[in-house]
């Protein structure tokens, strides 16, 4: 630790406030370019997140222009195919358990609260297959952000290695509304792997743990107007006398 670190006054603590509280999951995006610099100091500044002695597991993957498109491409064609025939879906599985196998309140009552007041604001019914289908290939399509990252772990790394790549990935979601940039952390990308690591390049060791949209968000896109609900901190802070 350097003296800097231990002495730095933040002097607008309103700022990075507004950073933490304006970041949401944005699913629109403007298609210009974010350049190579900013990604850079971008990734500069997330790397200071910590991480369980000091460990620092992540890698990142920047996909643009072409990788981008290519990836967009495979992903799709078999998002497609699995809707076609859904058997298919076992051919496509997580390498970890982002999500319970049995889920329970308030859990599943936040989940489906999420995912009606989205599809609300888009029109999109319940049972509306083809919409949701529609919708859900969003995800693959990085919302047409410009810039598609992909973070990876080594597969060795235990459980608690996860909880610090939360940190980081929230460290890089920050940065961004810093530079006046939106993200969408997506775990949508999970079942695809098999086709996502050898595309990006990753060695066999690597275990695909989320892909994230960043870019400027398009701010008269409807989807963009939805946002989700946060339970007060008074619900789950418990004060310990």
């Amino acid at each position: 630790m350097t003296t800097s670190q231990v002495s730095t006054r933040i002097q607008d603590p309103a700022s990075v406030d507004a950073a933490i509280e304006s970041r949401f999951s944005a699913r629109a995006f403007e298609p210009r370019q974010v350049e190579r610099d900013v990604l850079e100091d971008l990734l500069r500044v997330a790397a200071r997140a910590p991480s369980g002695t000091n460990t620092q597991p992540w890698n990142v993957y920047v996909l643009q222009g072409a990788s981008r498109d290519a990836l967009i491409s495979k992903v799709c064609e078999a998002h497609n195919a699995i809707a076609a025939n859904p058997a298919m879906s076992k051919d496509f599985a997580d390498a970890y358990d982002y999500y319970p196998t049995q889920w329970i309140s308030p859990y599943i009552d936040r989940r489906r609260e999420c995912g009606f007041g989205l599809y609300g604001v888009l029109g999109i019914g319940k049972g509306d297959r083809e919409k949701m289908h529609a919708q859900h290939q969003r995800n693959f399509m990085f919302f047409d952000a410009p810039v598609g990252l992909m973070f990876t772990i080594d597969r060795v790394m235990g459980r608690g290695s996860l909880l610090d790549f939360g940190m980081f990935l929230q460290s890089i979601m920050v940065a961004a509304r810093a530079r006046g940039l939106h993200t969408c952390p997506q775990a949508a990308w999970n079942n695809f792997s098999k086709i996502i690591l050898p595309h990006i390049g990753a060695a066999e060791n690597e275990m695909l743990v989320c892909g994230m949209s960043l870019g400027y968000a398009d701010e008269s896109a409807l989807v963009n107007t939805y946002q989700t609900t946060r339970v007060d901190a008074k619900s789950f802070t418990h004060w310990v006398d």
